[in-house]
């Protein structure tokens, strides 16, 4: 519905000055980022050996803008290797600080460093035996001066015009932590395999971890022929198969040593007028000689990329040996959710 079927008139802007206010925007909040990254020094280094040490849970404490932050830098901690929550603060004098253990490290995040509520938990964590870091953009602040390390996410200036709404600080703040936690998920060795037992759902997950064993067309679904049969024994195994287009040529020993597609038979086709002598060519003579392939345990999102490169709707996948013991099918690539 249109703002004139609603009822309402439509209000006319200035185009430029609202694309100049989202510029200024922008380029504030990339200075401040950029003013993050010149102060970075060894408080972060002990950071990360005070969240490699830790033996139980990370917390992420704040409140309003910076709870929000809080909110998705847990959930990134948690997704990149380290066992993490979030715990509003204003819960948490309300039951919540019985969620700390000596063992864990909370993180505090607070701009001003003189929230209410966070100044209030401090000495209660500190009680529990906890270690604390502070995110903070105000390192003489209460928060700041009783952190065990404190990360310095002061910015000159909000990206709102009034210099109000939490906007440039908060940027600072996010950068920070994933700067953080990055640095953390390398120190730790956190790999691909890793990544992909958190995220096992969705494409993201697929691409980490399908392999294309999981997706190969194998034994009887895998259409093959030997060195020795014909273009007409070749061309039948194609049509017969669930992959259809390509069909894959083997010796006695089950090595691959071609591959043939149905552009590769409209190729000779071209260049044969006799239907039957081209039907009783040896495939060898017309096969594409050496195909490309994938090994076995190859990520079957890379080998979509080769597909996607190379314009294949097909690829043999071989073992370690050279044996041809798969073929893939773009399309059941694409049903397997890769794209």
């Amino acid at each position: 519905m249109s703002e004139a079927e609603r009822g309402r008139t439509p209000r006319q802007v200035d185009a430029q000055a609202v694309l100049g206010h989202a510029l200024q925007a922008l380029e504030i909040e990339r200075r401040a980022i950029e003013c993050v990254a010149a102060r970075l020094d060894e408080r972060l280094v002990q950071a990360v050996e005070m969240l490699l040490a830790m033996s139980g849970r990370l917390i992420v404490c704040g409140i309003g803008k910076s709870g929000a932050i809080g909110r998705k830098l847990a959930a990134t901690f948690a997704s990149t290797g380290t066992p993490a929550y979030f715990m509003h603060a204003a819960e948490a004098v309300h039951g919540d600080l019985g969620m700390i253990d000596s063992e864990d490290l909370v993180i505090l995040i607070t701009n001003s460093g003189e929230t209410d509520e966070i100044v209030r938990i401090v000495p209660l964590i500190k009680r529990r035996g906890a270690g604390t870091i502070a995110i903070c953009g105000n390192e003489g602040s209460t928060v700041g001066q009783a952190a065990d390390v404190v990360l310095n996410a002061a910015v000159e200036r909000e990206a709102c015009p009034l210099n109000l709404a939490p906007t440039s600080s908060a940027i600072a703040e996010l950068a920070l932590g994933d700067a953080l936690a990055m640095a953390l998920m390398a120190a730790r060795g956190f790999s691909v395999e890793d990544f992909g037992a958190t995220h096992p759902g969705g494409q993201l997950g697929k691409r980490v971890l399908l392999k294309v064993e999981d997706v190969m067309h194998s034994g009887d679904q895998n259409p093959t022929v030997r060195l020795g049969a014909t273009v007409e024994e070749a061309l039948l195994a194609m049509t017969t198969a669930a992959v259809r287009g390509a069909v894959t040529i083997v010796d006695d020993q089950g090595m691959l040593r071609g591959l043939f597609t149905d552009g590769d038979f409209r190729r000779v086709v071209q260049m044969e007028s006799d239907r039957n002598a081209l039907m009783a060519r040896p495939i060898a003579e017309v096969m594409t000689k050496t195909p490309t392939t994938v090994p076995m345990g190859t990520l079957a999102y890379e080998a979509l990329n080769v597909m996607d490169a190379r314009e294949f709707d097909n690829l043999p996948v071989v073992d370690e040996d050279g044996r041809a013991v798969g073929i893939l099918d773009i399309q059941d690539l694409m049903k397997a959710g890769l794209v």
